[in-house]
């Protein structure tokens, strides 16, 4: 779970629904039409713009902003150098049998054990790299595309509310009253786009470029196995994908403790 994304939405939550009891009653502020109107709208569009298998993926996409599995690229580079010193002590083809948790990292020893060669292994991984910077363009992409109608719809049915209290203009007191419900599609509108989508995608987008690094970290730490290259070149090589006052040194405790080779580190 990213406790980032769980803390910033209650914080929205929380602090909207505060602002509205300092002022005025959480009645004022439900109007069953109104959600109709933003939410059955933000469906309508969503159906039309995508296919259907994408349409049904959405609460996924919603899920992938707060679910998101926490990424450690420390780790990743300690398991692969401690990957690089099996295969120099015993051979390439021992990493087979070495329990690795990461999908994508046993994809890629596995590959590197079935002594294929660099260019295939490297043409392999980079599809599915490809292939999950995809997915993840397409979850975004849906995401933008609610932030955009939930506004635009709460702006259709506060004309339709505008319409309806100019046609009752008879009733002066009416007046207030039917302007505050024209109102809040706007308000449902902007806090399901400023709120929840909006913040999610770029969410998505931001986790998704961490976890591209981190599958080309395990690419480039892979070809180093495959050539025979020191372990120690090999952490250096990849602790240039990360910034300097990330990078490991050799008396980095976390270097010195170590990593399980099935896994990250407890």
């Amino acid at each position: 779970m990213d406790l980032a994304s769980v803390i910033g939405i209650t914080t929205g939550v929380v602090v909207i629904l505060y602002s509205i009891l300092l002022a005025g009653d959480l009645k004022s502020f439900w109007d069953f039409p109104s959600i109709v109107c933003v939410f059955g709208g933000v469906i309508a569009t969503t159906f039309i713009k995508w296919p259907m298998e994408i349409v049904f993926n959405t609460g996924k996409y919603f899920m992938k902003g707060i679910f998101y599995p926490k990424i450690n690229t420390k780790d990743t580079i300690l398991q692969i150098t401690q990957l690089a010193e099996t295969a120099r002590r015993e051979s390439v083809f021992a990493l087979e049998k070495v329990p690795i948790e990461d999908p994508y990292l046993k994809k890629a020893m596995t590959l590197a054990a079935d002594n294929r060669p660099p260019e295939v292994i490297e043409s392999i991984l980079q599809l599915e790299i490809d292939s999950m910077s995809e997915r993840h363009k397409q979850g975004a992409a849906v995401l933008d595309a609610i932030t955009a109608d939930g506004p635009a719809m709460g702006m259709i049915g506060t004309l339709i509310g505008l319409v309806i209290m100019l046609g009752n203009m008879s009733d002066p007191s009416a007046i207030g009253p039917s302007m505050a419900v024209a109102i809040l599609t706007t308000f449902y509108g902007a806090v399901l786009a400023n709120v929840f989508s909006g913040p999610l995608k770029t969410k998505i987008e931001g986790k998704s470029k961490v976890e591209q690094v981190k599958m080309s970290i395990i690419i480039a730490g892979t070809l180093g196995i495959v050539a025979g290259e020191n372990p120690r070149l090999i952490k250096e090589k990849l602790n240039s994908f990360l910034p300097p006052s990330q990078r490991l040194i050799d008396d980095d405790p976390a270097a010195a403790g170590g990593a399980a080779p099935g896994g990250e580190k407890k």
